[in-house]
């Protein structure tokens, strides 16, 4: 299996506690998804994120064909980082690293998807 990687950086005028607020809020997950993929949560997002964290969604990317996928979230260190890990779902590989740091003027937001 070939393993592909999508690697983004951005920069935000916010502090890094404004980021990981709502970084580790797994509700802001339908705000950033967009909606043609027909995402919905159905559990897990009760709360803020923590190492071990079980999240089941409802996602429809290709056709209109609608899937369950779940991730659990491996690793967290507040304001830091955290990983989310597809445990069921429509990829064959998904290991998401989510980082920010504190930059001159807010922070950096750095995503590595494999």
């Amino acid at each position: 299996m070939k393993i592909y990687t999508l690697h983004k950086k951005q920069n935000l005028p916010i502090t890094i506690e404004k980021a990981w607020e709502f970084l580790s809020d797994p509700k802001n997950l339908k705000v950033i998804t967009p909606d043609y993929m027909g995402f919905h949560i159905l559990s897990g997002a009760d709360r803020p994120l923590f190492a071990g964290q079980i999240i089941q969604y409802i996602v429809t990317p290709v056709l209109g064909i609608k899937t369950k996928w779940v991730t659990e979230i491996t690793h967290s260190i507040d304001n830091r980082y955290f990983v989310d890990e597809q445990r069921f779902g429509p990829y064959a590989l998904w290991h998401h690293k989510h980082f920010i740091k504190e930059i001159e003027g807010g922070v950096e937001m750095e995503d590595i998807i494999d």
